[in-house]
């Protein structure tokens, strides 16, 4: 059914949807991965498509940057069209000094000070777990692949600039054990566990806060392509 955000047809969507957060980067992934590809929403810029990896259905679809936008997108997803599993690609600074630019981080939980499931759903858990299956076919693929993985926790913000509860980024990473921080998957797993669905996600080191390096806008959008292609051929497994 289509919604105020979202004007794909029943039945556009596959089960499994692949969802970067920027709109340039699911095009990205469509143009240089999938075949037979259909745009089966693109209201407010926000597109949507399905085509086939290796011959396998699958769909890409921007989340928007924060909770807020993730909420609404994956909420629709999960409810009304049908989708099953969601893996979410996006980018990610890092905390660690063992995490360095360009790695790839798959989440085993998402900490946040987020009230985003408290407001939600009442639950005040500041800890988000993504689907346990999901996350183990991405890790057996990884190995398959020789992708390099950091399985760790992650960070979860409301605020790109800022702290929390004014404690530096180095107190938030060692109070919480959080190697990175990003600004949407505690809310894509409180979704996917309240709906009884499943979500995982997959982060590329954009930035460190450690080192201060960093890569730009333009290598954001088009140059994680291990993420990619990892997320990819796992989600042809679902």
């Amino acid at each position: 059914m289509a919604t105020p955000h979202n004007n794909a047809p029943d039945g556009a969507f596959a089960k499994t949807v692949l969802m970067p957060g920027d709109p340039l980067r699911a095009k990205y992934i469509v143009e240089n991965f999938l075949d037979d590809v259909q745009l089966v929403t693109s209201v407010r810029n926000v597109y949507g498509y399905t085509g086939k990896y290796k011959g396998v259905p699958i769909s890409v679809m921007a989340s928007g940057m924060g909770m807020p936008s993730m909420g609404i997108y994956s909420y629709e997803l999960f409810s009304f069209y049908g989708v099953e599993n969601i893996i979410r690609i996006g980018s990610s600074g890092s905390y660690d000094e063992r995490v360095k630019v360009m790695d790839v981080v798959l989440a085993s939980a998402a900490y946040s000070m987020s009230s985003f499931a408290d407001v939600m759903s009442g639950v005040k858990d500041d800890t988000m777990y993504p689907s346990a299956e999901i996350n183990a076919v991405i890790r057996h693929k990884a190995e398959e692949l020789g992708v390099s993985l950091h399985h760790e926790v992650i960070r979860s913000s409301d605020v790109f600039y800022g702290g929390e509860g004014g404690q530096t980024w180095q107190e938030v990473h060692e109070r919480t054990g959080a190697v990175c921080v990003e600004m949407e998957s505690f809310a894509l797993f409180h979704i996917a566990n309240v709906l009884g669905k499943r979500a995982a996600c997959l982060l590329t080191i954009s930035d460190s806060l450690v080192t201060g390096t960093a890569i730009s806008a333009e290598e954001r959008q088009e140059s994680f392509r291990t993420m990619m292609k990892l997320a990819l051929e796992s989600a042809i497994l679902l």
